[in-house]
């Protein structure tokens, strides 16, 4: 992979650099989408961001949410298919 340019908003901030692999470098390592990436986001910097944590627990839970509603959105598109059959 190689290396990003952190000049952006997030640079610089300590919240994510408290871990080994920053959650940019991750969610880019491993090609996960927007909202997927949301929520390795938004749980890897909930204890260190914010003085009221629950932000960020709230924001990861609404991309989870999102994440159940596209799954099941396919889960139906593949049962219908079958259906049709």
């Amino acid at each position: 992979m190689e290396n990003l340019s952190k000049d952006g908003d997030a640079a610089g901030r300590e919240y994510y650099k408290r871990f080994k692999i920053e959650p940019i470098d991750f969610i880019v390592a491993n090609e996960l989408d927007f909202i997927e990436g949301n929520v390795i986001k938004y749980i890897c910097r909930y204890k260190y961001k914010n003085m009221d944590t629950l932000e960020d627990l709230r924001k990861a839970k609404q991309n989870v949410e999102w994440l159940i509603e596209r799954e099941e959105k396919k889960t139906a598109v593949t049962e219908k298919k079958k259906f049709i059959r």
